[in-house]
């Protein structure tokens, strides 16, 4: 295993291990959740990366449908455009591009109705704390934010270098007045 998915791995299990100090906040339990899948994705990311050799080579064009789904991409593409609201055009293109790449494969044959069922689920999850922030008034935003970072100041210094990296990159399912007021909390004097 590559010392950068060992370090996700470990960032994952670090999340995980606090988990019954976020028992209180669902809410901040998701968004740490969010940021150790976050930190995952891109340590495996970066891992397929390292390993490839040799130019990249472009997407063949998707079929009108995935083989034995009725799911076509479109529909997928939709789906992250409607729910990944944080992320900017081109991570949505790389998430899209990703997941196409994932189902298009013959050996995930069998995989694709259940993936394209957890996709669409995490999605819509997704979308629906996005939505739930979002309408949060601007004190319990505060609230959240204080919160949050007491639960990271409890983690390694490594670890929150990593939280605020992905805070500074937007990628943590949040609106993004929420995540500048994360990453400005982050950064505040103690």
């Amino acid at each position: 295993m590559g010392r950068t998915l060992r370090k996700g791995v470990v960032f994952t299990l670090l999340f995980g291990c606090c988990a019954s100090a976020w028992a209180f906040d669902p809410l901040l339990m998701f968004l740490f959740n969010a940021a150790s899948e976050a930190a995952m994705r891109t340590a495996e990311r970066n891992e397929r990366e390292a390993a490839r050799l040799g130019p990249r080579t472009p997407a063949p064009v998707p079929p009108k449908t995935y083989p034995g789904t009725v799911v076509e991409p479109a529909q997928l593409q939709r789906l992250i455009d409607e729910c990944f609201l944080y992320l900017g055009d081109a991570q949505k293109r790389e998430v899209f591009d990703q997941l196409n790449a994932a189902l298009l494969e013959p050996k995930n044959a069998a995989l694709r109705g259940p993936i394209i069922e957890h996709f669409t689920e995490r999605a819509l999850q997704v979308r629906a704390a996005h939505q739930h922030i979002a309408a949060l008034p601007p004190a319990e935003k505060q609230r959240l934010a204080r919160e949050f970072r007491r639960e990271a100041e409890a983690l390694p210094l490594e670890d929150q270098a990593k939280l605020a990296a992905l805070l500074r990159q937007g990628l943590l399912p949040v609106p993004r007045d929420f995540n500048q007021l994360l990453l400005a909390t982050l950064a505040e004097p103690q």
